[in-house]
This record gives C-alpha cells, sequence and structure tokens, in this order.
C-alpha cells in the first residue's frame, strides 16, 4: 500500500489533485485507514495511469469518470474521437507554421479562411434556422435581410474578419465542423431555451462568488456549462470556445463590465476563473 504522498511523488499529481480528484469520485483510495489515511494499492495506482492518459488528450474530468466508471463504455471510440481532434488540432499547428515561413520569406500570408461562396452558402444556411422574430433584429439593423447578406459578404475580405472565422474553425476543429454546425444548428426555439440555461448556470455560478473555484459545487456547475454549451453550438468539445469567453470575462474590460451588471460585481473574472479551473 502506498500513502497519497507517495502516490504523489511517484505521478508527479499534486496532494491536492489526488484529494480532489477522490471527492470527485473519479479515484478513490483503496481504504482509509484508523489515522484518516488514504492508502493506494497497485491496482489503483494502474487506474490512475489510466485516468493520467485520458487526461492527456484533454478528455474533461467528467468525461474520463463516465468512462472508468462504465466498463462496457466503448472506450475505443472515445479515443477514436481524441484522436481526430488532436490530428485536427496537428494540421492547424502545421498550418500555422507554414504561414510563418511564408512571413519569413517576406511573402504575404493569406488570412482568408471562408470565401464569399462559402459564406453565401453558410448565410443561407443560418437564415434558414431562424425565426421570423430573429430576422427582424437584422432587417432593423442593416435595413433588409439583403443588405444583411451584402454586409456580411462585403467584410468577408477583412482580416481581423478572417481571423474571427479563424478562431471559430479552432473551436469546432474543422471548416466542415463549422459549416456543418450552421447547417443543422437547433431550432430558434430550442436555441432561445439553451440560452437561458446558459445565462442560469452563469447566475449560479456568481452566486458562488469567494467558494474555492476548485470545489466540486462550482466544476459541476462548469461541467453543466460544458454540456449545454456542446448542445448550443454544436460542438463535441466546447474547450477552447469556453476558455476563450473565459479569457475575455478576465481581460476585456467592456465585457466584464456587461457581465457585472448582469450578475454582480467581480461575477465575470470569477466566472472566467472557474471555467478555466475547470480545464487547466
Amino acid at each position: 500500500m502506498k500513502t497519497v504522498k507517495e502516490v504523489s511523488e511517484l505521478t508527479g499529481i499534486s496532494v491536492r489533485t489526488l484529494h480532489y480528484y477522490d471527492e470527485i469520485g473519479l479515484f478513490k483510495p483503496t481504504e482509509v485507514n484508523d489515522a484518516g489515511y488514504r492508502l493506494y494499492d497497485d491496482k489503483a495506482i494502474d487506474k490512475l495511469g489510466q485516468i493520467l492518459v485520458f487526461k492527456e488528450l484533454d478528455l474533461p474530468l467528467a468525461d474520463i469518470k463516465l468512462i472508468m466508471d462504465n466498463p462496457d463504455l466503448d472506450s475505443s471510440s472515445v479515443l477514436a474521437k481524441q484522436r481526430k481532434m488532436l490530428c485536427l488540432k496537428k494540421q492547424r499547428i502545421e498550418r500555422i507554421i507554414a504561414g510563418i515561413d511564408e512571413m519569413l520569406k517576406g511573402d504575404n500570408m493569406d488570412f482568408t479562411v471562408f470565401d464569399e461562396t462559402e459564406l453565401q452558402v453558410m448565410f443561407d444556411d443560418m437564415l434558414e434556422n431562424m425565426n421570423d422574430s430573429q430576422k427582424q433584429i437584422f432587417i432593423d439593423r442593416y435595413g433588409s435581410v439583403e443588405e444583411w447578406e451584402k454586409h456580411l459578404i462585403e467584410r468577408a475580405s477583412d482580416e481581423k474578419v478572417q481571423q474571427n472565422y479563424a478562431k471559430m474553425v479552432e473551436w469546432y476543429g474543422s471548416k466542415d465542423a463549422v459549416k456543418e454546425a450552421v447547417k443543422s444548428s437547433p431550432e430558434s426555439e430550442v436555441f432561445t431555451s439553451y440560452q437561458k440555461r446558459i445565462g442560469d448556470i452563469q447566475k449560479r455560478l456568481a452566486d458562488k462568488m469567494g467558494t474555492d473555484v476548485n470545489s466540486f459545487e462550482v466544476r459541476s456547475l462548469v461541467g453543466e456549462y460544458d454540456f449545454v454549451a456542446k448542445q448550443l453550438y454544436q460542438m463535441d468539445n466546447p474547450k477552447a470556445l469556453l476558455l476563450d469567453i473565459a479569457k475575455g470575462y478576465r481581460e476585456n474590460e467592456e465585457l466584464s463590465k456587461g457581465v457585472d451588471s448582469v450578475y454582480g460585481d467581480g461575477a465575470a473574472k470569477y466566472i472566467g476563473e472557474a471555467i478555466e479551473a475547470f480545464y487547466l
């Protein structure tokens, strides 16, 4: 049997993290002795090794727990999906490196992510999924659906706009995934329902201000946020998106003030920190 300190030294996982894994039921000790010390046998340490493999693959702790708790769950399909995501990430990094190489050679880098034809198709798909009240918001702003479409297409060549599209590709994993999400987005009523649920989660997170962001109750709320974001944005893994949201809450003063005005002073910073603690 090994103590929690010995397991920490063996694996490089902090004692605090091992305690947290115990708290959420992910990795429990083999036994707890009369003095209250956690003890682990070789079988438990083997299990921890499996957990660390899944953690290295960027799987959320909630998903790892599902895999470990359910021996009938097809871990191969989970690994296959994760492998696909890592390959997409690898491709993105290789594109960035290639772009830097072009810049070092003195060539202009092409920032185009979606061209006008692709944006036209995405606009049509998006329009098809909107109800009349949602369309009216853009009609009021641009004068007509046609003017809204013209504004979208004309701005396609703007570098900052294309950088935003690049960020979407990063969130979804590929251009095709972005297009599919736009095409198969939830019905407007369902979309609104998910938005309201996220608002409720953010309120409950704000109500926890002062509570350790690594506590089980706070992490459970962020785990719920993760789940709803998957449904709302039609994503396999919303980690990159939510981390960008967290960064915006912490660093974007205008955005932070907007969130604080709804949920109370300090809410944006706390919610951002809670999201980052969940994923990082």
